[in-house]
């Protein structure tokens, strides 16, 4: 997806990236709806067709969970913290919520066309600086509604950001 996003010959108008949220906010409220974590989505984990259809790609932290709670514990491993939510890094408790987190982030990549979340900032001072507050400023020319979306699954309570059932309506509901 990071090719697409970053191609100066082939700009991409902001319907489209909405249009690719929108399939990248499917795909994981599928892996939601199967039981699955994915625990790494990001731009470069979606894949990209010529008619701009998002899949989900890289499994490789992905788990399946205990079906009641929705959450995977882990007691080490990498953790990708640009695109980790805090409670997640701090608790090593992995949850649907944390994936929205995720979404938040690789829509933030979407619409700044692949820039870098956070930019040259050490991981330490991404999760410190986000625990104080700080979220990532609206991409340029990104429309409201899809900053605010982003501010939502951003929320500090896991409990107050919206589950992909919700993403996916509120993205229907901006492109039609």
């Amino acid at each position: 997806m990071s090719v697409v996003l970053q191609d100066k010959e082939n700009i991409l108008g902001p319907l489209q990236l909405v249009t690719m949220l929108a399939g990248i906010a499917r795909g994981m409220k599928y892996l939601i709806e199967k039981g699955y974590l994915h625990r790494d989505l990001a731009a470069r984990n979606v894949l990209v067709d010529l008619n701009l259809t998002c899949k989900i790609a890289d499994f490789g932290l992905s788990r399946c969970t205990d079906r009641t709670d929705q959450t995977y514990v882990t007691n080490g491993g990498k953790i990708p913290v640009r695109w980790t939510a805090p409670e997640a890094i701090i608790l090593r408790q992995f949850t649907v919520w944390s994936d929205v987190w995720s979404f938040g982030i690789c829509s933030w990549e979407v619409m700044s066309y692949g820039k870098r979340p956070y930019g040259v900032w050490p991981n330490q001072q991404v999760l410190q600086q986000v625990q104080n507050g700080y979220r990532l400023p609206k991409p340029q020319n990104c429309p409201d509604c899809i900053y605010n979306l982003m501010l939502n699954c951003w929320a500090d309570k896991r409990d107050e950001r919206p589950d992909f059932g919700r993403i996916c309506r509120t993205l229907n509901e901006i492109l039609n």
